[in-house]
């Protein structure tokens, strides 16, 4: 039996999150006060008496998912022992440092930088992104790229769920055409902009630099990544797939496949909610348990 542990990413976080890890456990307070001295301000003051509206930031909202998925990890550090590990987006930044690849504080100032970075992008070009339901891949990706906008298919989440990003124009034809393809549901989302997409190229150039030069370990195990859902341990490869991320789409689905064709039996969401990654895998494939912590 092989178990992956997978954190999840940008959407996760929730109003009063960690509080209860940092008022239980002293390795968790001390992460998180670690943290707070890295970022230059109380990230925790925000995580835990914070509005939903405060952690929608992408400058506190990537580094607050973060740390709650590391406090997890380490909060349950008698019981985690990954066969693989894999993360949705930003959630690939938790798995390097919990399969020890990436230190701790390094991997947070990468968060910091990459939100800061997608945020000056999205700033930069109004966009954003849609949730298309219903739909075979094939179709949402014939649709995409028969509009001549920049608009592409950013997340393949599961069977019949996948984000599309892109310009606004874009976005919203491509929700119109969808609609009329026969999709049960196309939803433009609230989120500051088009992740996972070529308009995203600011900030992969603005944080390339940071990765590369990032010391980045072979994992203790193999890392799963979302831009080609393959498993590595090489740390060059590692990096630039990291830095291929953030204009390429997240191959989710693919990779919960090619994970499940590996061997992995069980699943382990690990920090936000706890229930989106683990159904996306029961939409994948049934057969396999999942669960949380």
């Amino acid at each position: 039996m092989m178990k992956a542990y997978v954190f999840p990413g940008q959407g996760s976080q929730f109003e009063g999150m960690g509080k209860d890890m940092y008022d239980a456990s002293p390795a968790v307070r001390d992460l998180f006060e670690r943290a707070n001295t890295v970022l230059g301000f109380r990230i925790t003051d925000v995580m835990f008496e914070g509005t939903a509206e405060d952690l929608k930031a992408t400058r506190v909202t990537q580094p607050a998912v973060f740390l709650h998925s590391i406090g997890r990890a380490v909060e349950k550090a008698d019981i985690f022992s990954p066969d693989a590990v894999a993360g949705h987006s930003l959630g690939e930044f938790s798995a390097l440092v919990a399969s020890k690849a990436l230190d701790f504080e390094e991997g947070l100032v990468l968060v910091k930088k990459r939100a800061e970075a997608m945020q000056m992008a999205c700033e930069m070009q109004e966009s954003t992104m849609a949730a298309i339901l219903g739909l075979d891949d094939e179709v949402v990706e014939e649709v995409c790229a028969s509009l001549g906008e920049v608009v592409v298919p950013a997340n393949y989440n599961c069977p019949g769920q996948l984000v599309i990003s892109g310009t606004l124009k874009g976005v919203e034809l491509a929700v119109a055409r969808l609609q009329e393809a026969g999709a049960k549901r196309a939803v433009v989302l609230q989120v500051g902009g088009a992740f996972h997409s070529p308009l995203m190229e600011p900030a992969r150039a603005e944080l390339e630099k940071a990765i590369q030069q990032a010391a980045i370990r072979k994992p203790v195990c193999p890392i799963y990544q979302n831009v080609d859902a393959m498993p590595h341990t090489d740390p060059e490869r590692i990096k630039q797939n990291l830095i291929d991320q953030l204009t390429g789409p997240v191959k989710w689905t693919q990779t919960m496949q090619r994970m499940m064709a590996d061997g992995v039996t069980e699943f382990v969401e690990v920090g936000g909610t706890g229930t989106v990654l683990q159904g996306f895998v029961k939409k994948i494939d049934r057969k396999f348990p999942s669960s949380s912590f």
